[in-house]
C-alpha cells in the first residue's frame, strides 16, 4: 500500500527535522502524527486518535486548534522539546493538488520568545560551548533572542570555570559539540536543567562564520577574536538564524568580556549565598534579589539580576553607581517623581525584539508609543541631578520623538491584537484606506436603510438583513409573513425551519462592493502597518540605547529605595586590603524577622594580622549567618549598592568562595565528605590574596581527628601560602584550633556569645573576640525537641566522659550505675562499659602506638626522623593535657 500524498508530504518534512515535534497545519488545526502524536498526547493530556494514511494501520494523530496553540507550545517547550511549525504556504482554495507546506519557524527552549513562556524579570538565554582539548581551551557565548543581548568569553579548559560561567546565565538551552568530553557533559547535565542540542562537528567548521558574524554585528572585527570564539559565536548565531528564519536586526552587538572583569562567584557560592533564589524552594523569595528588587520596569528587573550575577571590580565604576544612589537618596522629591514616571514604561527592550522579529502587533506599538511619551519627563527629572552617572544618562537619553510621531500618526489608540482584522491604521494617514473605510461604512449604512425601507414597503416588521460567510448578505422573513413578500423581486436563497432567506439584485450588487472594499482594506492596512514597522525597525540601535539607560536608571532607583527603607549606609571602596564593617546585618535574615530583632555585628579583615577569623560557638547561634552577611555586604558594595551596616569600608574582592553546608550526592556516588573536600580543593586552587573565603565546619564529614587534622592543615595553607593569603572566615567546632591564634600569623579567635540562665542556653548572636570553651551541643539538641530522657542520658554520659579526662575512673562510676540492674543484664553491662570507656583520647593513643610500630627508621633521613619524633612528642603532650 502507498502512502497518501499528504502523509508523504508530512514524512518528507519530518525526515529533515527529526529532533522536532512537527506542528502540521491542516485547516484550523495543527496536527501531529506517529511518534510525535503519541508524545504530545501524553504530555499535553490530549486524546490520541488516528487517520488513514495509506498503510494497513491508521497513523496515530493528535491535534490542537491553531488559534490557541501558544499554551500547548509553552508546555512542550518547558519540558525541553523542540517544535517545528509547518504552515500552509498557499491558499487551499487556490491550490492545485496538495497544498504546499513548509517549516516557517523552529521553537526551542532557548529561542522561544512568546510572552506566555518568558519570565518578565528574567532573561531567557541560549548558550554555545566550544571545546578544543588539544589546545586546552574553551569558549562560550550566550544570547537572549528576546532582547538581543549577545555575550562571549574564553579561557583555559577547566570544568569549574565552565560551570561558573554557565551559572552566571543559567541558559535554557546549550549547544554542544557531538564529541564533547563525557566528563564535561555529565557534569553540566548533573548541575543544570538546560536542554542540550548536540551539533555535528561540521557545524563548527563548514561555514564562513567571519562573514555571518560581520553581517549581523555592527562591531565585529575578526582581528579581535580568536578562532575558538569565532566558531563558538558563529555556531550560536547560525543556529538562531536557522531556527527563527527571519532577520534579527536587534541582535547587533557582540560583547566580549574577560572572566576577570567581574567579581567571580563560583557555582556553589551562588547557591549558598542565595543570590537570586533560595536554597529550599528555588524561588526568588528570601534571596538577595528579593530584598533589593524594587524596580518599576521589567527590563530594570532583568538588569538588576544581571548586576547581582556579575558584580563589578572596577573602583571607578562602583563609585559612579554609589554616588548616583546617594544623590537619589538625598533628593526624595525628584526621586519619587522619577519612580512614578518609570512605572508607566513598558518593556521597550523586548518590544524592540518583537519589532525586529516581525512578531509585534499594533497594540504593542501603542505600548511603545506610550512608553516613549514618558521619556521627556524622565529626561527633565535627570537634568536636576549632578552625579557623574546620572548626568551622563541625561546627556545620552534619546527621547525618540520621531518614533513617537510615526506611531501616533499611523496607529489608532485602541487597535486589535490581530493583524488580519483591519482597524490597524488611523484615519487621515492614507487617502486610499480612508476611501475604502468610507465605502465600507456607507455600504453598511445603505444596508441598514434598505432593511428599513423593505420593512415599510412590505409591512413585515420582523424583516431583517443578515450576513454570513457562506451566503453573504440576505433578507430573512419568518414563515408566518411569507404571504407579504412582493412578487418577482425576492429571489429565494435558503430555507430554514422557521424562516426563508432571500436576495435581491440590488443587495448582491452592494454586497460585492462592500466585501471587495473590506478585503482590500484589510490587505492595504496590513501593508501600511508593515511599512510603519519597518521604518521603526531602522531605529533599533537608538531604542536599545534608550532602554539600556532606563533599565540602569531603574536599578539605581531600586537601590536607593531599598537603602532608604532599610537604613543602609554608603560603603567606602578602599584601595587597600581591609574589609571593615561596623554593625553589619544580613540583608535577607533581617527582613524575615520582626523589626529590630536582628543583632548586628562588626567585621574586620585584612591580609595581615586579621587575615583569618576563626569563629567558634554552638550550632544555631548565628555563625553561618554572620559569615554569609559579610559576603553579601561585599557583593552589595561591588554592585554599587548601599549596605546593611552603620559604616563599611570595603576592599574590592576578585573572587568569593564559600564552603557552607553539604549533602550526600548519592546519584553520582559522592558522600558529604567527598563533596566538602572537592569544594575545599577548588578554593585552595583558585583563591588569591584579593579573594574572600567562607569556610564552615571543614572536616566534619569524617572522623574527629581526621577532620581536625584537615581543618588545621587548610588553615595553615591559607595563611602561609604566599599565593593565597586570602581574607577568610572559618567557623568550626574543633576548639583545639583556637590554639592557632598566635602560632599561625593572621589567625584571630572569635566566638558567638552565649548566656546560661537557670540551666537554659540563650544565644546572644553577638560575635566577640576569643574562642568558645564549649559547644552546647546538648542544649541545642534540647532546643530542637529531642525527648527529655535522651537529653538527660546525654548529660550523664557527657559528665562521665569529662570526669575521665580529669583522671577519675569512669569505669567504676558506670559499674556502680549498672549494679542497679538485674543479674540477667550482666553481659549487656559489659558491652556497654566497653563502648563507653573507649573515648577519643584512647583512640588517639592507639593511633600513635600503631604509627610508631609502623615507622621504618632505616628508610628515614636524620632530619625526617627528628621531625617525626617531634610530631609524636607534641601529640602525646596534647593527650596528657
Amino acid at each position: 500500500m502507498a502512502l497518501t500524498p499528504m502523509m508523504r508530504q508530512y514524512l518528507d518534512i519530518k525526515e529533515k527535522y527529526k529532533d522536532c515535534i512537527i506542528f502540521f497545519r491542516l485547516g484550523d488545526f495543527y496536527e501531529m502524527f506517529f511518534e510525535d502524536a503519541k508524545l504530545a498526547s501524553k504530555e499535553l493530556e490530549l486524546a490520541l486518535t488516528g487517520r488513514d494514511c495509506g498503510l494497513k494501520e491508521r497513523a496515530p494523530m493528535c491535534g490542537i486548534p491553531y488559534h490557541s496553540a501558544d499554551t500547548y507550545i509553552s508546555k512542550l517547550i518547558s519540558n525541553g522539546h523542540k517544535i517545528a511549525i509547518c504552515e500552509q504556504l498557499e491558499d487551499p482554495a487556490l491550490a492545485k493538488g496538495i497544498v504546499k507546506r513548509g517549516i516557517i519557524k523552529i521553537l526551542t527552549p532557548g529561542t522561544y520568545t512568546n510572552a506566555s513562556f518568558l519570565e518578565e524579570n528574567k532573561n531567557n538565554y541560549i548558550a554555545s560551548l566550544y571545546i578544543d582539548e588539544r589546545k586546552n581551551k574553551f569558549s562560550i557565548s550566550f544570547c537572549d533572542v528576546s532582547t538581543g543581548e549577545f555575550n562571549c568569553t574564553d579561557s583555559s579548559l577547566e570544568i569549574s570555570t565552565i560551570l561558573n560561567e554557565i551559572s552566571k546565565y543559567n541558559p535554557n538551552e546549550i549547544l554542544i559539540q557531538e564529541n564533547i568530553p563525557s566528563n564535561i557533559y555529565n557534569k553540566i547535565d548533573e548541575i543544570f536543567k538546560s536542554s542540550f542540542t548536540k551539533l555535528n562537528n561540521s557545524y563548527f567548521t563548514d561555514y564562513n562564520f567571519n562573514e555571518i558574524l560581520s553581517n549581523q554585528f555592527n562591531n565585529f572585527d575578526s582581528k579581535n577574536f580568536n578562532e575558538f570564539l569565532i566558531k563558538c559565536c558563529g555556531s550560536l548565531l547560525k543556529y538562531i538564524i536557522d531556527t527563527q528564519k527571519t532577520s534579527l536586526s536587534h541582535i547587533n552587538k557582540l560583547n566580549y568580556y574577560n572572566i576577570v572583569d567581574y567579581l567571580s562567584i563560583d557555582i556553589n557560592s551562588r547557591k549558598n549565598l542565595e543570590l537570586t533564589e533560595n536554597l529550599r524552594e528555588k524561588r526568588k523569595k528570601a534571596s538577595l534579589l528579593w530584598v533589593i528588587d524594587k524596580t518599576n520596569t521589567a527590563m530594570g528587573g532583568r538588569q538588576l539580576r544581571r548586576w547581582i550575577e556579575r558584580p563589578l571590580i572596577n573602583k571607578n565604576e562602583i563609585n559612579k553607581r554609589l554616588d548616583a544612589v546617594e544623590e537619589l537618596i538625598n533628593d526624595i522629591s525628584n526621586h519619587e517623581d522619577l519612580k512614578n514616571a518609570l512605572k508607566n514604561i513598558y518593556d521597550i527592550e523586548r518590544l524592540v525584539g518583537k519589532i525586529s522579529s516581525k512578531s509585534v502587533n499594533a497594540k504593542e506599538l501603542i505600548f511603545l508609543k506610550n512608553s516613549i511619551e514618558k521619556i521627556p519627563d524622565i529626561k527633565s527629572i535627570l537634568s536636576k541631578f549632578k552625579s557623574n552617572l546620572l548626568s551622563n544618562m541625561y546627556k545620552n537619553l534619546d527621547e525618540l520623538k520621531d518614533i513617537y510621531d510615526i506611531i501616533n500618526t499611523a496607529i489608532p489608540d485602541d487597535p486589535p491584537i490581530s493583524l488580519k482584522e483591519g482597524n490597524l491604521i488611523k484615519k487621515g494617514y492614507s487617502a486610499e484606506i480612508d476611501e475604502l473605510k468610507d465605502i465600507k461604512s456607507n455600504g453598511k449604512k445603505w444596508i441598514a436603510n434598505l432593511e428599513q425601507s423593505e420593512r415599510n414597503e412590505t409591512g413585515i416588521r420582523s424583516l431583517k438583513i443578515g450576513y454570513n460567510k457562506v451566503f453573504g448578505y440576505f433578507i430573512e422573513v419568518t414563515k408566518s409573513n411569507l404571504n407579504l413578500i412582493p412578487d418577482g423581486r425576492y429571489i429565494r436563497k435558503q430555507t430554514l425551519a422557521n424562516s426563508e432567506r432571500y436576495i435581491t439584485p440590488e443587495l448582491k450588487e452592494m454586497e460585492d462592493k462592500i466585501l471587495k472594499a473590506e478585503d482590500k482594506l484589510i490587505n492595504l492596512e496590513y501593508i501600511e502597518f508593515v511599512k510603519v514597522r519597518e521604518s521603526i525597525e531602522k531605529q533599533v540601535d537608538r531604542m536599545q540605547n534608550t532602554s539600556k539607560i532606563i533599565s540602569e536608571l531603574d536599578c539605581l532607583s531600586s537601590l536607593a529605595t531599598v537603602a532608604l527603607e532599610n537604613n543602609y549606609c554608603k560603603p567606602k571602596i578602599n584601595s587597600g586590603d581591609k574589609i571593615s564593617i561596623v554593625e553589619g546585618r544580613h540583608p535577607v535574615v533581617e527582613k524575615m524577622l520582626e523589626s529590630g530583632d536582628f543583632v548586628s555585628n562588626d567585621t574586620y579583615l585584612d591580609n595581615d594580622e586579621n587575615q583569618m577569623l576563626l569563629i567558634t560557638g554552638p550550632n544555631m547561634a548565628g555563625k553561618s549567618t554572620y559569615m554569609r552577611q559579610t559576603a553579601l555586604i561585599v557583593i552589595l558594595a561591588q554592585i554599587g549598592s548601599f549596605v546593611p551596616a552603620k559604616s563599611a569600608s570595603i576592599s574590592i574582592c576578585d573572587k568569593i568562595f564559600t564552603r557552607i553546608g553539604a549533602s550526600d550526592d548519592l546519584a553520582s556516588g559522592k558522600s558529604t565528605f567527598m563533596v566538602e573536600m572537592w569544594e575545599v580543593s577548588n578554593i585552595l586552587k583558585n583563591a588569591t590574596n584579593k579573594s574572600l573565603v567562607l569556610l564552615d565546619e571543614v572536616g566534619r564529614g569524617t572522623s574527629t581527628y581526621d577532620g581536625l587534622s584537615i581543618a588545621w592543615a587548610v588553615i595553615e595553607y591559607i595563611c602561609t601560602n604566599k599565593k593565597i593569603k586570602c581574607k577568610t572566615l572559618f567557623a568550626t567546632h574543633y576548639h583545639e584550633l583556637t590554639k592557632l591564634e598566635g602560632t599561625i600569623p593572621g589567625v584571630k579567635n572569635y566566638s558567638v556569645s552565649v548566656n546560661e540562665l537557670n540551666g537554659e542556653v540563650v544565644f546572644l548572636r553577638k560575635i566577640i573576640p576569643g574562642g568558645a570553651d564549649q559547644s552546647y551541643g546538648i542544649e541545642v539538641a534540647k532546643l530542637a525537641g529531642l525527648p527529655n530522657s535522651v537529653i538527660d542520658r546525654a548529660k550523664e554520659i557527657l559528665k562521665k566522659l569529662e570526669m575521665k579526662k580529669t583522671g577519675i575512673d569512669v569505669n567504676t562510676i558506670f559499674n556502680s550505675d549498672n549494679n542497679k540492674n538485674t543479674v540477667n543484664n550482666t553481659n549487656e553491662k559489659k558491652r556497654n562499659d566497653s563502648a563507653i570507656q573507649m573515648d577519643i583520647t584512647d583512640i588517639e593513643k592507639q593511633n600513635i602506638l600503631k604509627e610508631i610500630s609502623n615507622i621504618n627508621i632505616l628508610n628515614m633521613t636524620p632530619m625526617e626522623g627528628f621531625n617525626k619524633l617531634y610530631d609524636i612528642i607534641e601529640r602525646v603532650k596534647s593527650i596528657l593535657k
